[in-house]
């Protein structure tokens, strides 16, 4: 599937539920399940790497391990590339393309800080002008994980945007503000579900076009195996 076929899955048909890979073998089993496309989650992949999450892989690495999970699935792949990895967003937009992904995530923070807004707009604008239609760009909004206000959302949103992202995704966004968001920004809006909730059926009740998992699944499994373990010794 080409990223435009990927694109129309956030404009039309049912809201797009995409979970989230870290590696070969989970992406198997998802692709395995029906998904129409695959996103990475690149705090898990962090930790199966053998590092912390937050920007900590060297980005060969992690491209490495994107391109790997693309050659293992015949669906699309979408990968979570946290702020950029320090990259050059011409260099950044190049070397993602050539791991065979369709799709990025990029989030406006870096160490725990909000980025300038225009920096961040004008990175992905930057990132869309090289990679062209080839990409499908999903903006982090980071306000809600910083706790910041809907009307810092809403203007980030409004603002990567019109840099020519085509999802915008402001992660933890409380529920009960989720439609305000989806009115104020427009276009497709990316909402996080977990195993404990939120659903996706409640995300989508509140307008979400897109929903992703993040590490939520990896944790909860790894909580499993954590649970596990007194039995098996």
């Amino acid at each position: 599937m080409s990223a435009e076929a990927f694109r129309a899955l956030h404009h039309s048909g049912p809201p797009l539920i995409l979970l989230n890979a870290w590696d070969p073998v989970s992406a198997r089993i998802v692709a395995a399940g029906g998904a129409p496309a695959i996103a990475t989650s690149s705090g898990a992949m962090a930790r199966i790497l053998g590092y912390d999450d937050g920007q900590l892989t060297p980005v060969a690495e992690m491209l490495t391990a994107v391109a790997r999970i693309v050659r293992a699935v015949d669906v699309p792949v979408t990968a979570d590339m946290e702020a950029g990895y320090g990259l050059p967003a011409k260099e950044f937009a190049e070397r993602l393309l050539g791991t065979g992904a369709v799709g990025c995530n990029l989030e406006d923070s870096v160490d725990d800080k909000l980025v300038d807004p225009a920096f961040f707009a004008d990175y992905l604008a930057e990132v869309r002008a090289t990679a062209g239609a080839e990409l499908v760009i999903n903006a982090r909004v980071d306000t809600f994980l910083l706790q910041g206000t809907p009307a810092d959302a809403v203007a980030r949103g409004r603002s990567y945007r019109r840099a020519g992202a085509d999802c915008i995704y402001p992660i933890f966004a409380p529920l009960d503000v989720l439609p305000e968001l989806v009115a104020e920004i427009g276009g497709p809006i990316n909402a996080h579900a977990a195993p404990a909730g939120p659903t996706p059926a409640e995300l989508i009740s509140a307008g979400a076009h897109r929903i992703s998992y993040g590490t939520s699944v990896h944790t909860h499994l790894m909580d499993s195996l954590h649970k596990l373990l007194p039995s098996l010794q």
